[in-house]
């Protein structure tokens, strides 16, 4: 049994990291692949836009249930198992949807629930069900060991991380890159690269080509503004779903075609602080740039 590409989403909070991976997943179905994304979300709303705005059980509420308390697997087989169908879900075009969920609040290690979440799916064949891709949509933080996991172990094959112009952003898409670089060498994953999803008032490819080139990435795709991506949403669907026909869709399938088709990873090296504050200068010109000739505009 073929074993499935493994890719991982990452970006800071906010970036539009599912939008990203649900499209993706979305288009990767629609291709005839056979595709399961993991929420790694305590917030476990990563897959809602493959179901029609349809919540589904998480892994470790489902564990809870039947009294593993503790997040352990070890009761899970002693009349307490676990069926596949409680835990995974069909979406658009045949998409699987899980959820690892996270502890109840103020209790425990959010990003803990991946690697219980991973290791259930795995006693439970999933892995060996035949997929072709598994998508990882995780939280943005990479301080968390538990959120770490999929670069510390080398779960994922590779690992994209999606950014915008903002110096926010593309400060969280460096200390991502730091992660990976830590674990690359110890059998973690490697950046497969950058997707620039466009967020915020500054729109420049260029700058954010520019970081990619300095970390020894590329940008892989590009994701512009569009408001069908946000109506889509508004109904729960993907925009592979709601406007197939649209500009938009057709973005994400060559950007799923793209990650298909990649070869080309690398081990990144992140900027110094002297480099990201050479970055941040350049964004803030671009900014005054944007707002000058915006005011000439209304002149």
């Amino acid at each position: 049994m073929k074993e499935p590409l493994q890719i991982a989403f990452y970006g800071k909070g906010g970036i539009g990291k599912s939008t990203v991976s649900s499209n993706i997943a979305a288009a990767l179905a629609e291709m005839g692949k056979k595709v399961m994304q993991m929420g790694c979300d305590p917030k476990a709303d990563c897959t809602r836009n493959l179901r029609g705005d349809q919540e589904i059980p998480t892994i470790l509420d489902v564990m809870r249930e039947k009294g593993g308390d503790k997040l352990e697997l070890t009761e899970m087989g002693r009349g307490k198992s676990i069926d596949l169908n409680e835990v995974v879900f069909t979406g658009f075009q045949g998409a699987l949807c899980v959820e690892a969920g996270g502890p109840e609040p103020a209790v425990g290690c959010a990003g803990r629930g991946i690697k219980v979440a991973v290791e259930l799916l795995d006693r439970l064949g999933v892995y060996k069900s035949g997929l072709d891709v598994v998508i990882y949509d995780v939280l943005g933080d990479v301080v968390c060991g538990g959120f770490g996991m999929p670069l510390r172990q080398g779960l994922a094959d590779d690992v994209y991380v999606v950014t915008s112009a903002d110096y926010l952003a593309i400060y969280a898409a460096n200390n991502i890159c730091k992660g990976i670089q830590r674990y690359a060498g110890r059998g973690g994953s490697a950046l497969g690269g950058i997707i620039y999803n466009v967020r915020g008032s500054l729109d420049d490819l260029g700058l954010v080509e520019e970081f990619a080139s300095k970390i020894g990435s590329k940008v892989i795709g590009t994701i512009p503004s569009d408001p069908m991506i946000q109506e889509s949403e508004l109904y729960g669907q993907t925009v592979i779903e709601h406007a197939p026909d649209s500009p938009a869709a057709d973005r994400f399938r060559i950007l799923a075609r793209s990650i298909l088709e990649n070869r080309s990873t690398a081990v990144p090296k992140p900027l110094s602080r002297e480099n990201l504050a050479i970055m941040a200068q350049k964004i803030r010109e671009e900014n005054r740039k944007k707002a000058k000739n915006g005011s000439r505009l209304h002149e």
